[in-house]
């Protein structure tokens, strides 16, 4: 049996894509390591200039683990942006594909073919290879997004919102419910957007719907709500939901509404829309911010760091402005390196102290868990999340005791949450 190495970069949505290849790819067997690889994907990000950096350093890194007859595949949204360039500077590379062709992985591969279909690729009910657990599963719900947004690029390589079927998503779901899985993550680049492009607005509230019908889903969230196309209606839908957990993940990017201008997101519902999320029971607020963008002078982001002085998020991503090629930002004055690193590093501070009053505030509490395996500490600890958080970006618990024998990676325990170890929580298991 042939033998394949998948290296899955960037953003979940790039796993599911991911996913979808091994789901074609079935007749190779996959490998931990590209040494003795027949085939080796990269799947790229092509996000911001870190990112990027990271995809071709990648891709310079597995052609060096080339054999005769090897075949090296580089896809994604790294190549579909800089097609031209990338097929000029990289030989090594044997075929290249964009974000449009995951399904036909198996065939490019065949054929030792170049493939860049001019539309997005749209999930239809492919089979996946779930990798990383044996309970939680990501489901992308539309691709492309209508937003402005001054900073990004990524409508101009992804396109405009599609929406998937509905019903390609319950099925979807239910084929994973068959397969054991019972926690999901519903992600896109714009979710509270979903359907939308057919003319429904709170399309989430008929997911929603849907998805509780489905015996089988312990849990759910939702990701990215973006904060114009948020309404009162769905986050009250969230909170009436016995799936739906409080989970609240609203990239907000900044706080004045000089700077919300200039990056052109429309805006005025938001700070009625955390109140509301804030006060759900057990709510989780997950948000992010830009630093450094042009025209953000010190009062911006003074009131910025204000801000997330006073406002309890229990997660925060703050990032550097990054400056990308065929954005409305690219053209402006831009503000000096020093300067952006110089408040990126102060506002670091803040949400690390954010951070640790949001797991202090968990000490002494029982909570239901789920094991994900060995801890990223090593063999002394078992790793658990909380069930409210999303699995890969919301932390970790280490388990360093436990009432119940023979724990088992993907179940669900109760846990006495009983101190904190650097950025982690500690655990009992006690049923």
């Amino acid at each position: 049996m042939p033998k394949l190495y998948l290296c899955s970069l960037g953003c979940n949505k790039n796993l599911v894509d991911s996913e979808i290849m091994l789901g074609r790819l079935q007749n190779y067997e996959v490998v931990n390591s590209p040494d003795d690889a027949d085939v080796m994907i990269v799947n790229t990000c092509g996000f911001i200039a870190s990112a990027k950096e990271e995809s071709i350093k990648t891709i310079l890194e597995l052609a060096n683990y080339k054999k005769e007859n090897s075949v090296l595949v580089v896809t994604g949204c790294l190549m579909q942006r800089y097609k031209d360039e990338l097929m000029r500077e990289l030989p090594e590379v044997d075929i290249f594909s964009g974000v449009g062709d995951y399904d036909k992985i198996d065939e490019m591969i065949l054929k030792k073919q170049n493939l860049f279909s001019p539309k997005t690729y749209l999930q239809k009910n492919e089979k996946r290879v779930i990798t990383g657990s044996n309970y939680h599963a990501y489901i992308k719900i539309s691709e492309g997004c209508n937003q402005k947004c001054s900073f990004c690029a990524i409508p101009t390589f992804k396109g405009k919102l599609k929406s998937r079927d509905l019903k390609d998503i319950v099925k979807e779901v239910k084929s994973l419910v068959k397969q054991g899985f019972y926690d999901f993550s519903f992600i896109s680049q714009d979710s509270s957007s979903y359907l939308r492009d057919l003319g429904i607005k709170d399309g989430l509230i008929s997911l929603i719907n849907e998805i509780e019908k489905i015996d089988g889903v312990k849990f759910a969230r939702i990701l990215y709500l973006y904060p114009a196309t948020t309404s009162t209606n769905l986050i009250q839908k969230i909170i009436d939901s016995k799936v739906f957990l409080n989970y609240f993940d609203m990239p907000l990017q900044h706080i004045s509404q000089k700077m919300l201008k200039l990056m052109k997101r429309p805006n005025g519902n938001e700070f009625k829309l955390l109140e509301m999320m804030r006060k759900a029971p057990n709510s989780f607020l997950r948000s992010g911010f830009i630093v450094g963008h042009p025209g953000e002078s010190q009062e911006d982001f003074d009131e910025l760091c204000n801000f997330l002085k006073e406002f309890s998020f229990d997660r925060v991503s703050v990032f550097a402005y990054s400056k990308e090629e065929d954005t409305a930002s690219f053209e402006m004055e831009q503000i000096p390196s020093k300067v952006v690193t110089k408040r990126l590093n102060l506002i670091e501070k803040i949400t690390l102290n954010s951070l640790k009053n949001s797991l202090e505030k968990e000490v002494g509490k029982t909570i239901f868990c789920e094991i994900n395996g060995i801890s990223s500490e090593g063999e002394m600890f078992y790793g658990t999340k909380n069930v409210i958080w999303d699995k890969d970006i919301d932390g970790e618990i280490l388990i360093n005791d436990s009432e119940v024998k023979n724990l088992e990676i993907g179940k669900v325990y109760k846990c006495l949450i009983t101190s904190i170890a650097g950025d982690k929580l500690v655990g009992e298991i006690i049923a």
